[in-house]
């Protein structure tokens, strides 16, 4: 008897980064599964329990443009299109470098394996997400236009709007956020933060903006478990974790270094809320507070700049850059009290 084939068509979009900046992703594909192809991963009971890929998941995945598709005749090289027989236990991750100018960041034509939530490879990584092995889609990539904080660059694969197909082979079990013990979760956080520092030493803001951002989606409820704990089980695991205080200073931490990238990607009001949670956090982070007054001063929040670098000041006596931005907002306020003078001069005149 030939097993049932069932097909479904899934349309999705979302905007996703890359080192030069945000690009809108449409993916569309159509799959189809049967009882026998969920053994695609090499192990049918994985399978059963993790249809699709997860945090932690090694995924052996090609990605190719269109138009490199479309210039062999509508298949791949040899190469690309090799049967490998592989088997999940043998997934080992490839090592990629993040270009500046590339947009999908992987190397395209070639199987290679990406570690799932890791924010290598951006785009690819979403669009694995809810894929099965043995599927293909098609994702279609514009630009997204966001203003002067928009530093996009003109990608190195040719025209735009670039059309690209991603393939899954296989996948290792991965999970979501909420099966991770405590302890999982903290490492992620720890592995974000990690490459969310080299992304930004590299000048790769967008990059380091999203690491931090993930760090702190896992970091937010890992808080609030600590030191409210019952479960003698999860009590146990929570010991091997830093203290609630601990992981305010993380998070403070956190927050003040995504509002560093957001202050450096032209996104002031974005930057004040990072760099005002940070404070609220830690009263005592110094550069927290340099962050926030940076940013009220761009938005031109003279009052609340002021006070800012007054608290800095507090924490750092005659720290240079703070006396010199409250030089400049004095001299702002000078300014913005002439010019308010003169109108209302006008008005009553």
């Amino acid at each position: 008897m030939q097993p049932d084939k069932q097909e479904a068509v899934d349309v999705a979009s979302w905007v996703s980064v890359s080192p030069g900046g945000l690009w809108r992703v449409q993916r569309k594909w159509t799959h189809k599964w049967t009882q026998q192809s969920s053994s695609n991963t090499g192990d049918d009971a994985s399978c059963l329990t993790n249809p699709c890929p997860k945090l932690g998941s090694l995924c052996r995945v090609k990605v190719q443009l269109k138009a490199q598709t479309d210039d062999l005749g509508g298949s791949s090289t040899t190469k690309g299109n090799e049967k490998i027989g592989v088997t999940v236990t043998e997934l080992v991750p490839t090592p990629i470098l993040r270009h500046h100018d590339a947009v999908l960041q992987i190397p395209l034509g070639d199987w290679v394996t990406l570690g799932l939530g890791e924010g290598q490879c951006d785009i690819t990584e979403a669009c694995l997400e809810g894929m099965r092995a043995g599927e293909k889609c098609e994702i279609q990539l514009t630009p997204v236009g966001t203003g002067p904080e928009a530093s996009l660059r003109q990608p190195l694969y040719g025209d735009l709007p670039l059309i690209a197909t991603v393939e899954l082979q296989a996948f290792t079990p991965g999970k979501e956020s909420w099966e991770m013990t405590p302890i999982e979760r903290w490492e992620w956080v720890k592995s974000h933060k990690e490459r969310g520092g080299g992304r930004f030493r590299s000048g790769d803001l967008w990059g380091a903006a999203d690491s931090y951002s993930r760090a702190l989606k896992l970091l937010i409820p890992l808080c609030g478990l600590v030191g409210e704990v019952e479960d003698t089980n999860c009590l146990e695991e929570t010991q091997q974790l830093p203290s609630s205080d601990q992981l305010k200073i993380k998070k403070a931490e956190l927050h003040s270094n995504l509002s560093l990238c957001q202050l450096k990607l032209n996104q002031p009001q974005r930057a004040r809320d990072s760099a005002a949670k940070a404070t609220q956090l830690e009263p005592g982070a110094s550069k927290a507070w340099y962050r926030l007054g940076q940013a009220c001063q761009q938005l031109n929040e003279l009052d609340e700049a002021k006070e800012a670098f007054k608290k800095l000041l507090e924490l750092q006596p005659d720290l240079p850059a703070a006396v010199k931005a409250l030089k400049e907002i004095t001299s702002r306020e000078k300014e913005r009290n002439v010019q308010l003078g003169l109108r209302l001069s006008k008005m009553f005149s």
